[in-house]
């Protein structure tokens, strides 16, 4: 299987006078692993169905690898789609189940069975070969669909929101199974999600999504440590958006980033902890800045406890500078109460 380049431009998705995907330009390099991620309504599930030929594009084009695909259907593209149900035919076994796209485009039966027979060895499920879907766990069903997918050696294989029906501990098992596959057979991968642990885990491209357009589009360590717009930084998570007065505009502080000091500091942001919860490894303290708003800061459980702080405790709040990133695109220096390296 070789994976093919995905390239949207200016692609739109109106139902009505609704606009689900506002002209938005994407490109995915071949072989690669993309994340599409945002809330619910985001736009998300439309794009990855234009992508697929299941929704008609409004307005714009789609090109795999050098095709402009948009007035093509499905079967032509070179995709394969996995949905989030599975979509598994009851009545058939695993095996068959497998096979069943190769029957459609007539391969004989000897080789469809052969072939659907090595993409269940691929996805460790050749022992369940002859157990029908009701026989199988939630994991077992999504390695089953994955097999489908991938059975017609597609170019770019389309995922929406495949982990979202497994329980946390699979979750992360079968999540380390899609890399595995993905960087195995150099395919490229498109992946809907809502689930910011899910797209840095697995991503080496994260698109975040909002309103139907894209906020940002970047490897996962750069979405995560230099967000581009205050939505993309409280949708990923992490990070506290704040407009200081005299400030160049906001600017995002990673929640672990964020100096506490007890008592009141001349120079430094006054705030009284709000909450304190206890997160094993970590203990996370919701603070009550006043005209900031509410402010987040992540401390190590064993520094927490050398010096512990109680909700209601009036404390100080600062960052070094290097820790203050500009979103909007403003490069200026924000003047924000700092704390300098000691």
């Amino acid at each position: 299987m070789r994976g093919a380049s995905v390239e949207l431009v200016r692609v739109s998705k109106h139902y009505g006078n609704a606009v689900a995907v506002d002209a938005i330009d994407l490109h995915v390099p071949a072989g690669q692993y993309c994340c599409l991620l945002g809330p619910s309504g985001c736009g998300k599930t439309s794009t990855l169905r234009m992508i697929a030929g299941h929704e008609t594009i409004s307005d714009g084009d789609i090109l795999i690898g050098s095709r402009n695909v948009s007035e093509l259907p499905p079967a032509a593209r070179g995709t394969a789609m996995m949905f989030q149900s599975y979509a598994l035919f009851p009545h058939l076994n695993c095996l068959d189940n497998v096979a069943f796209g190769l029957r459609m485009r007539g391969v004989a039966k000897a080789e469809r069975r052969e072939r659907a027979a090595a993409m269940l060895r691929l996805v460790h499920m050749e022992n369940y070969a002859g157990r029908l879907p009701s026989q199988l766990s939630g994991g077992q069903q999504q390695r089953v669909a994955l097999a489908r997918a991938l059975v017609t050696e597609p170019s770019v294989l389309l995922l929406d929101e495949p982990l979202s029906a497994l329980d946390p501990f699979l979750r992360v098992q079968v999540r380390a199974e899609l890399k595995r596959l993905q960087a195995e057979l150099g395919i490229t991968f498109i992946h809907v999600t809502h689930s910011q642990e899910e797209a840095m885990a697995l991503s080496d491209l994260v698109v975040v999504m909002n309103g139907g357009r894209i906020e940002q589009a970047a490897e996962a360590r750069a979405v995560f440590t230099r967000p581009a717009t205050p939505f993309v930084a409280r949708f990923i998570g992490g990070h506290n958006v704040v407009d200081v007065p005299g400030g160049a505009g906001p600017i995002a502080v990673r929640t672990d980033r964020l100096r506490v000091l007890p008592g009141t500091v001349p120079g430094l942001i006054p705030a009284r902890v709000a909450m304190v919860e206890y997160q094993g490894s970590f203990v996370q303290l919701r603070l009550d800045a006043g005209p900031l708003g509410e402010l987040v800061a992540i401390l190590p459980d064993n520094s927490f406890d050398a010096a512990p702080l109680r909700e209601g405790e009036a404390v100080s709040l600062g960052w070094d500078g290097a820790e203050a990133h500009p979103l909007h695109g403003n490069n200026a220096p924000a003047r924000v109460p700092v704390l300098e390296e000691n």
